[in-house]
């Protein structure tokens, strides 16, 4: 019987890639995703493609308090940073962080872990190619990994929880290789920020921006539709 791990699903490109992965490890897949009133909700729809073609064992989608992610422009409607340069990507927290988002999604992750008797978890963090939010960096997650020690059951009496970053270290266009090398199909993901109503990207927020490099980088054409296209 294979061991059941958690999955953050966001729709994207990194977290199909992480999907995938642990997958490919052996692990017996429960991906949750989160509603929590962002413009970009077709990441959810996304999301759900993934989990069904991946044949997921299970898959939560838990609707938050939009309230309660006040403060970013991907909550608030206000305007996304388009046309960036590389180096402004990298500097500073933008405007589309969303305030303590993946505290929060791991902290229900490691709930639905629990429940089901997992101590695995698995989010697609990476501290490479990123746009500045420090909940993606390394010494957040092995924070959250240490705090989830002491704050469970499972932690304390059982084998201990790990998250699982594969991702943290590699580039976007390593962990695009890595994803078609597994057979991940980028055409069911999307990474935009803005997309319009019909799931058309961008093409020219942060996100959009540095899957394109991505693509360009590791040599392949990125299938996800534009809205140029």
């Amino acid at each position: 019987m294979s061991t059941p791990a958690v999955i953050l699903l966001s729709g994207g490109l990194d977290s199909a890639t992480t999907l995938a992965i642990a997958q490919s490890a052996g692990y017996e897949c429960h991906a949750v995703s989160f509603d929590y009133g962002q413009r970009h909700r077709v990441e959810l729809e996304a999301a759900k493609r993934v989990g069904e073609a991946c044949g997921v064992a299970s898959h939560r989608m838990i609707t938050l308090d939009t309230t309660a992610f006040a403060g970013s422009s991907l909550t608030d409607g206000g305007e996304v940073p388009k046309g960036r340069a590389d180096d402004a990507i990298a500097e500073g927290i933008p405007s589309t962080y969303v305030p303590a988002r993946n505290l929060v999604f791991l902290s229900y992750a490691l709930g639905v872990a629990e429940g089901i008797g997992a101590t695995d978890l698995f989010i697609g963090v990476n501290a490479v190619d990123y746009s500045g939010y420090p909940d993606c960096r390394p010494e957040f997650i092995a924070s959250f990994e240490a705090a989830a020690n002491l704050a469970t059951r499972i932690g304390v009496e059982g084998g201990g929880i790990v998250i699982h970053t594969p991702l943290l270290n590699l580039t976007k266009a390593d962990i695009i290789r890595r994803g078609l090398s597994l057979g991940v199909d980028y055409e069911m993901t999307i990474s935009c920020y803005d997309p319009d109503g019909q799931g058309r990207a961008c093409g020219d927020c942060d996100a959009c921006l540095l899957r394109a490099r991505g693509f360009a980088e590791a040599g392949s054409d990125d299938p996800v539709r534009r809205r140029c296209s």
